[in-house]
């Protein structure tokens, strides 16, 4: 898998001077934050702090990533749509604020159509690159006891389980690489950030969130973060990560329904 190009700036146009214009684009990105992946971070935050004072080992403890919400097949089933939808709401937002001040967003975020083919084919290799360390990060934190045990899916068996589990995990990355790779990092490069400080928010935010399942997620989490951001200043598009993001969950979300009793034996 060949790198991007360099990219010389994620904007072209000129980071703001005036400080009204930068207050009121620093208060914007606060705003965003506060109602999608920063908050999240803050109640990952939390759910770690009650975890290491709970009785038990995190590695004894259990964080379920797609719960039920109701012992009701269909009402399940509704809630689950709905709070995918729900979800995705912050990146109609950002989208939306993004096209109203950057020309040319599409084609400066990687969301432009035309390389749907070249995009497919970088997605599978990031998710190929990732994928094998991140799983051994996982096995290594939860023998460490530094990670909890993770449960994939909470899901009870009906005929709608894996299609609503591909849903959730298209949505997890269209949120995670829409809101933390394109929008934050365009965002802080307009504020004046430099690269290092840009690619470190961006990883540090991704890592906050999924600090809930321990410390090695946040650490594993964060690794991803900055090889996502890195091939995103090479001139990466925001369409490749999305399909790397959405190939990992699926494997992971599936995979572990399908096949829960043979992957917990693997991991016990």
């Amino acid at each position: 898998m060949k790198a991007p190009a360099l990219r010389r700036d994620v904007s072209e146009e000129a980071p703001h001077t005036d400080p009204p214009a930068r207050r009121r684009l620093g208060w914007e990105i606060w705003i965003v934050l506060g109602l999608s992946l920063g908050m999240s971070g803050v109640y990952s935050l939390v759910s770690i702090i009650a975890k290491l004072t709970a009785e038990g080992s995190l590695r004894s403890q259990t964080s379920t990533l797609n719960a039920s919400q109701s012992v009701r097949e269909y009402l399940d089933l509704t809630y689950q749509l709905l709070g995918i939808v729900n979800t995705l709401v912050p990146v109609a937002l950002v989208i939306w604020l993004l096209a109203g001040d950057t020309p040319r967003w599409r084609a400066r975020l990687g969301l432009n159509t035309g390389s749907a083919w070249r995009d497919l084919a970088h997605g599978a290799g990031l998710a190929a690159l990732i994928g094998l360390p991140g799983l051994v990060l996982y096995v290594i934190g939860n023998r460490l006891n530094i990670t909890t045990t993770v449960v994939a899916s909470g899901l009870d068996e009906y005929w709608w389980t894996v299609p609503v589990l591909i849903l959730q995990a298209v949505k997890n990355a269209v949120l995670e690489e829409v809101i933390v790779v394109g929008y934050l990092m365009n965002r802080l490069r307009r504020l004046g950030w430099g690269w290092p400080g840009v690619m470190a928010a961006s990883a540090l935010l991704r890592g906050s969130y999924h600090l809930y399942q321990g410390f090695g997620a946040f650490v594993g989490n964060a690794i991803m973060g900055v090889v996502f951001a890195e091939w995103y200043r090479r001139g990466g598009r925001v369409w490749a990560l999305i399909v790397a993001h959405t190939i990992l969950d699926i494997a992971s979300f599936v995979g572990y329904q399908l096949f829960q009793d043979v992957i917990d034996r693997l991991l016990g």
